[in-house]
C-alpha cells in the first residue's frame, strides 16, 4: 500500500470516530422537549365603585300650555290683528268682531236705568209723606203698602238695568278677541268678514306655550318594580337634590343643552301598552324643542354605591346563555365564575353577583386558556370611554319600549 492510500484511510477512520462519538448525544437531546413559557393573560382587578344609573326612555314633546281661541258672541269678524306663527302676548287683541249691534245695546241699557232712576226720588217722597200721613190718620194702610210696593220695584227695576249695562259691557268687550296666554299661535281658520257663533266648535287659532315645554316619556312597568325592588333592598341609593334632574337627547342624537325636572308620575298603566307616563319639564327659551318631538330622556334611576363592572369582552356564555368569566386565582392557576349581570352600561357589564372585590378578571387570551391551567396575568389596557360626573361614574342603559 502506497503512503498516500494509508493517509486516506488513516484520515477516513478518524472520521467515524468522531460522528459516530457524537451521535448519540445529538439524538438524546433531540428525545428531551423543552418547556413551554406560561401563557399571558391581560386581566382587570375588581375594584367596587359609586355609579349613577340612568335610563333612555322614548318620548315626546308637548306644549306647556294650550289655548284654542273662539268667540263668546255672535258677529262678523271685522279685522284679524295678528301675524300666523309669530309670538303673541296674553291680552294681546287678536280678532275684531263688530261692534256696532253690542254698542246699541249697551246704549239702550244704560237709557232704561237712566229713566229708572230718574223716578225714584219722586216714589221715595211719596213714601215719606205718605207714612207721615198714617201716623196722624190722614191716609189708610193700604195706601201706605201701594207707594212701599212701587218704591221696592222702582229699586228693582234699577237694579236689573244695572245687570243689563253690565251684561251689555260684557259683550261689547267679547267683540274684541284678546290672546288669553303668551305663546306661538298657529294658522287662522277664519278670515275678514267671516260669520262667527259664540264658542263654536271650530277653534278661530290655537295658542301654545313653548317656553317651558313638556316631555312626556313612558316607562315599562317591569322596569319601574325592577327599579323598586334595587332601591328596598339598598342596591340603589337616591341621589338627594339631583334624582329629579333628567337629561335629554334630541332625534338626531344631539344632547339638549338644559336639564330638565321630572314633574309627577302617572299613577295609571296604560293597560295597551303595560307602562306609566313620566312628565318631565324643559326650559325652551330658544325654540328648539317643538310640540310632537320625538326625544330620549335619561333618567336618572339611583346610585349603587358598590357596583362591579368588567368589560364586556370578558364574558362566556355556554350554550343555555348562561353568563361566566375567567378569573385568575391566588396560585395563578385560571379558575371559571359563573355570574349574574344586570344589564349593559356601554362597553361593560355591571355584575350583579359572582365576582368579589379583588378578584383577577380575564379580559384578553381566554381562548387558550383552560380552568385549572398556570397562567401569568399582565395589566389590561383599555381608553375608558365613561363619562364622570361630579366625580361619579355615569351609567346609561337604554330602555326600548
Amino acid at each position: 500500500m502506497s503512503l498516500r492510500a494509508h493517509l486516506i484511510n488513516k484520515w477516513f477512520l478518524l472520521f467515524l470516530i468522531t460522528f459516530f462519538s457524537f451521535l448519540p448525544v445529538g439524538c438524546d437531546r433531540q428525545s428531551q422537549p423543552s418547556p413551554s413559557p406560561t401563557p399571558e393573560a391581560a386581566v382587570v382587578t375588581v375594584v367596587p365603585q359609586e355609579v349613577v344609573l340612568t335610563t333612555e326612555l322614548p318620548g315626546r314633546t308637548s306644549a306647556y300650555l294650550v289655548a284654542e281661541i273662539r268667540p263668546q258672541v255672535n258677529g262678523l269678524i271685522q279685522k284679524r290683528l295678528f301675524t300666523e306663527g309669530s309670538d303673541v302676548k296674553a291680552g294681546q287683541v287678536l280678532y275684531q268682531i263688530d261692534p256696532a249691534p253690542f254698542q246699541a245695546a249697551l246704549n239702550s241699557a244704560t237709557a232704561s236705568l237712566g229713566r229708572s232712576e230718574a223716578g225714584l226720588p219722586a216714589i221715595q217722597s211719596r213714601v215719606n209723606r205718605f207714612k207721615e200721613a198714617l201716623d196722624a190718620k190722614a191716609v189708610s194702610q193700604q195706601d201706605y203698602d201701594d207707594a212701599t210696593s212701587a218704591l221696592n220695584q222702582a229699586v228693582a227695576d234699577i237694579q236689573y238695568w244695572k245687570a243689563m249695562v253690565e251684561t251689555a259691557k260684557i259683550n261689547l268687550g267679547y267683540t274684541r278677541v284678546t290672546a288669553p296666554i303668551s305663546g306661538r299661535i298657529g294658522s287662522s281658520s277664519v278670515t275678514d268678514g267671516a260669520l262667527v257663533t259664540a264658542y263654536q266648535p271650530l277653534a278661530l287659532a290655537t295658542i301654545q306655550q313653548l317656553d317651558p315645554i313638556y316631555v312626556d316619556v313612558r316607562w315599562s312597568t317591569s322596569e319601574l318594580l325592577r327599579l323598586q325592588r334595587r332601591l328596598k333592598d339598598g342596591r340603589l341609593a337616591q341621589d338627594g337634590t339631583h334624582q329629579n334632574k333628567v337629561k335629554l337627547l334630541l332625534d338626531d342624537g344631539t344632547p339638549y343643552q338644559s336639564e330638565g325636572t321630572l314633574q309627577f308620575q302617572d299613577v295609571t298603566v296604560d293597560p295597551t301598552t303595560g307602562s306609566v307616563t313620566l312628565r318631565i319639564v324643559f326650559p325652551n327659551s330658544d325654540g328648539i324643542l317643538l310640540p310632537g318631538m320625538f326625544v330620549r330622556a335619561v333618567v336618572k334611576e339611583g346610585v349603587n354605591e358598590q357596583a362591579i363592572l368588567i368589560p364586556q369582552q370578558a364574558i362566556m356564555r355556554d350554550p343555555k346563555g348562561n353568563p361566566s368569566t375567567l378569573i385568575v386565582g391566588d396560585s395563578d392557576k385560571v379558575e371559571q365564575r359563573m355570574l349574574s349581570l344586570e344589564r349593559a352600561v356601554g362597553n361593560q357589564w355591571l355584575v350583579s353577583s359572582g365576582l368579589n372585590p379583588g378578584d383577577r378578571v380575564i379580559v384578553e387570551g381566554v381562548q387558550k386558556l383552560r380552568p385549572g391551567a398556570p397562567v401569568k396575568a399582565v395589566p389590561f389596557h383599555e381608553n375608558s370611554h365613561e363619562k364622570t360626573t361630579a366625580g361619579k361614574t355615569v351609567m346609561s342603559s337604554a330602555n326600548s319600549q
